[in-house]
Parts: structure tokens; C-alpha cells; sequence
């Protein structure tokens, strides 16, 4: 036979010269010459039948240039490009491959190795299951729109991944690799599925994965999902638990979308694995090193001042954080040495604050501070500036049924009762003075220790109105004497007349 007689689909599935296997022919041969054996009809390459399509397991026999010899047991053989095999292959292993068709003129299967993509595909040769490279032409509302050899197709929206995806305009102009779903060769429908290939590239993954898997490791992993308790970490074919509470030292109410969001590459630490659920529980702050809080009284000793910023404002207090993972309260009766009614009046939220440390319980991760005592304390001196029966000014800060209290200084408030607001009797404090008036009052009474001052505003009228009582008044100049005066000042503005 000459070269150009060769067929060149034979001679690509035809093994290299081997003395092994020409014996083995031999012997299958038996008295049956060539001759004999080219004299015999020869029956054209034809589809598999029925049930030679799908899947099979077979073990390598021989590798061949570009082919790989596949024994299915029965007299069965099949052969698979070498190309199939990108990770190499090696003689006895055992593999899945898919059936394309049988040839009958080499006696053979012809094979892919399961899940490889297949190059030759068209409307004829089409198969469920075939796994097949496309390219993205388009995006509707359903779904990808795509091309495969020259035939359009469609994926469905829930086929693209394994998880939802709200934006598809990205993979315009790509090229995926997907699986075969349905077709319709004369109506030319074809349909594909991603996910089907990632799910089992996935479950190959999740093995692998498994067995490297142990507690202690950190491991590097994708947010797949993200809820309010915590977010799903793709460790490689296997989800983990990211629990909020691992997710960072401070404290606090949080949501895992604080620290986290889908997509995120994340290192995170195996904390546990069950064997029987196979659940496995990831920690992110334990994989960032040493625990804050380890060191926390070395730092931040009691009675030392701090700078700290204002991540939360209850009634109760505020929230300070002095470092990340460390964070204390501000209790509200630590933030001024006056009384307060809400802690939004003194610090909001995002505010830079110095401090002093009152108390640290590092096992119950929990600091306390003062703001009020990291200033001077005006009732400390008191009596040397407000003597008794001195009038000075001061703002109602509050007004309260039983009277107003009124803002000396900064941090030194004095009590007006209401008996002490005016001369006649008041029945309503507001409609008297109103939270923001100047004032004038008198000092009645000072308490440094109970931290008490007793002010009083009808007493500091009467005394305004003592003093302008005693200062002498001029009567009211007549007409007469107003022109006479007028005159006066006009002749010494002129020099000459006195």
C-alpha cells in the first residue's frame, strides 16, 4: 500500500511497530492470511451501539505517540487521544472515559477521557454528556447566548455557576467549557450546562481536599456566601463555617458583612472538623497571628491615659477602640463630672478620644475607661472660685420638674430649684427658662464633697435690683436747660465765647 493510499484516520490509531504485538495478532489470526483477511467486506465506521454509549472504566494498556490504549475487559478496546490527558497518564491506570463511537474497521472504540473537551463536534456527532468548549456571543435575560463549532446555544442563568451570579455581562467574549444537556438537531437547539463541569471538577477537588484537610492548618479560600451570622469559605471543593465571632477579636455586635464580602480571598485557620457531619469550622482572626488581648494589661495599664476612637454610642455608654481587637466601654457616668442624660451629648461616633483605663479583665476581654477623669477636676477647687452669695453667669443645660440646672464651666453644673427661679410661684419650670438661656444666678450653697451647688436666679435679680436701687439717678433736663446746653456746646465748639 503506498502512502497516499493510507488512511490517514487508521493511521492515526494505529499502534507503533511492536514484535509483542505483531505476535499477538499472529496468534489471533491463526490459518486466516492477510489476504484473506482484506479480502473480507469492510464494514464502515458507525455509531456505538446500544449500550456502548456513556460512560466506561477501562485500564491503560499502551501509550502511543498520540493515542492511549484503553482495555475494557470482553476482548474490549479502546482508544483516546493523548491529548485528553493534559496531567499525563501511565500504563495500568485505571480510567473513566466517554464512548464517541465504535469503529468497526480497527475493531475499537473510539474514547475521551470523561470530562475532556471534545474538538470534532457537530450537529451529527452531538451526544448528551459531551463536555464542549464555547464562546459567550451574547447575554439575555435568561441566560449566556453561545457558539460552539458554528451552532448556537443557550445556557440558562442557574447553569453558568455553582452559586448566583447577578451580572453576566463579564463573560461576554469568553470561552467556557461546558456540558451538553439536550439538543434538537432539526429544530438546531442546543443547550449546555457550566455548572455540571464545575460540579464535578468540584467533587474531584473536594476529595483531594479531604484528605489534606486537618485541624491547625491555615489554608487559603474564597467568600462564597456571606450571611448575617457568617460566610461560607471555599476551601478547594469544600465549604467551611467562617462564624462571625471568628472573624475578628473586637467585640460587639457585628455582621459578618463587616469584615467580609463574596469573592474575598481569605487565609483562615481549620479549627474543626466533625467526621461524621463533615462540617468544618474556620477561624479568620486566629490565622492573623498573636491574640491582642494576650498583652493587654503590659499595654494599657490601670490608670494610664489612652487615645481611643468612638465605634458605638449606647445610652448606656460608648464604645472605644484603643487598637484593632481591642475595644472598651465608656460607661456614660465616666464621661463628664457632671451628670448627663445621654451619651450622644458628650461623643459620637467616629470621635477621637483621650482616656484613662480604670479597670482590664483579660479573660473576659473587657476594658473600661473614663474621659472625665482624664481632664482636671473642676470641683476639686470649687470653693476658691464660687463663694457664697457670689453672682457669676452660667446656660441652663436641663430643666427637670423640680427645677433647672445651670452650666457654671465646663464639667460644673449647679442645681436652680424651682422655689429659686422667680418671685412669684411657678407651677411649670419651662415657662420660666428654657434649656440654652443665659443666666445670671447666686451662689447659695457649695458642697465640694457631694458635688452640689446650689444656684438661684430670683436672688441674683433682687440683687441686681438692690445695686441699681442705690446708684444716684439725675432728674431729666427741661426744655429750657436742653436749649441753654445746646447753645453752651455750640459756642465752645467755636472757640470764642465763653
Amino acid at each position: 500500500m503506498s502512502e497516499s493510499e493510507k488512511d490517514p484516520l487508521k493511521e492515526k490509531f494505529r499502534a507503533d511497530a511492536d514484535p509483542n504485538l505483531d505476535a499477538e495478532v499472529d496468534r489471533a489470526l491463526g490459518e486466516l492470511s492477510l489476504d484473506q483477511l482484506y479480502d473480507r467486506p469492510v464494514a464502515k465506521a458507525e455509531p456505538a451501539k446500544t449500550g456502548e454509549r456513556g460512560t466506561r472504566s477501562g485500564k491503560v494498556v499502551r501509550i502511543g505517540n498520540e493515542e492511549v490504549y484503553i482495555d475494557f475487559g470482553g476482548k474490549a478496546l479502546g482508544v483516546a487521544p493523548l491529548g485528553d490527558f493534559p496531567d499525563g497518564v501511565r500504563i495500568g491506570q485505571e480510567l473513566e472515559v466517554d464512548v464517541e463511537r465504535y469503529d468497526a474497521a480497527e475493531g475499537m472504540l473510539i474514547v475521551h477521557k470523561k470530562g475532556a473537551v471534545q474538538q470534532s463536534v457537530n450537529w451529527e456527532t452531538l451526544e448528551t454528556g459531551q463536555v464542549v468548549e464555547a464562546l459567550v456571543t451574547g447575554v439575555n435575560k435568561g441566560g449566556l447566548e453561545l457558539e460552539v463549532k458554528g451552532m448556537r446555544a443557550f445556557m440558562p442563568a442557574g447553569q453558568v455557576e455553582l452559586w448566583h451570579v447577578p451580572d453576566f455581562s463579564s463573560y461576554v467574549g469568553t470561552r467556557i467549557t461546558a456540558e451538553v444537556t439536550t439538543f434538537d438537531r432539526q429544530k438546531k437547539n442546543l443547550v449546555l450546562s457550566r455548572r455540571n463541569v464545575l460540579e464535578r471538577e468540584r467533587e474531584q477537588l473536594r476529595s483531594k481536599t479531604m484528605e489534606e484537610l486537618e485541624e491547625g492548618q491555615v489554608r487559603r479560600g474564597t467568600v462564597r456566601n456571606v450571611m448575617d451570622f457568617g460566610a461560607f469559605v471555599d476551601l478547594g471543593g469544600v465549604d467551611g463555617l467562617l462564624h462571625v465571632s471568628e472573624m475578628s477579636f473586637k467585640r460587639g455586635r457585628h455582621s459578618a458583612g463587616d469584615f467580609v464580602k463574596t469573592g474575598d480571598v481569605v487565609d483562615v485557620k481549620v479549627v474543626k472538623i466533625d467526621p461524621e457531619t463533615r462540617k468544618i469550622s474556620l477561624s479568620l482572626k486566629q490565622a492573623l497571628g498573636v491574640d491582642p488581648w494576650e498583652s493587654v494589661e503590659t499595654k494599657y495599664a490601670v490608670g494610664s491615659q489612652v487615645t481611643g476612637r468612638v465605634t458605638r454610642v449606647e445610652n448606656f455608654g460608648a464604645f472605644i477602640e484603643v487598637e484593632e481587637g481591642i475595644e472598651g466601654l465608656l460607661p456614660i457616668s465616666e464621661m463628664s463630672w457632671q451628670r448627663i442624660a445621654h451619651a450622644q451629648d458628650v461623643v459620637k461616633e467616629g470621635d477621637t478620644v483621650k482616656l484613662v483605663v480604670l479597670k482590664i479583665d483579660p479573660a473576659e476581654r473587657k476594658i473600661s475607661f473614663s474621659l472625665k477623669q482624664a481632664g482636671p477636676d473642676p470641683w476639686a477647687t470649687v470653693s476658691e472660685r464660687y463663694a457664697v452669695d457670689m453672682i457669676s453667669k452660667g446656660t441652663v443645660s436641663r430643666v427637670v420638674d423640680f427645677g433647672a440646672f445651670v452650666e457654671l464651666e465646663p464639667g460644673l453644673e449647679g442645681l436652680v430649684h424651682i422655689s429659686e427661679l422667680a418671685d412669684h410661684r411657678v407651677k411649670n419650670v419651662g415657662e420660666v427658662v428654657k434649656v440654652g438661656d443665659a443666666v445670671d444666678v447666686r451662689v447659695l450653697e457649695v458642697d465640694r464633697q457631694a458635688r452640689r451647688i446650689s444656684l438661684s436666679i430670683r436672688r441674683a435679680r433682687a440683687a441686681a435690683a438692690e445695686v441699681a436701687k442705690d446708684q444716684p439717678t439725675k432728674a431729666p433736663l427741661s426744655a429750657k436747660e436742653q436749649a441753654k446746653q445746646k447753645k453752651r456746646q455750640s459756642q465752645l465748639r467755636g472757640g470764642l465765647d465763653f
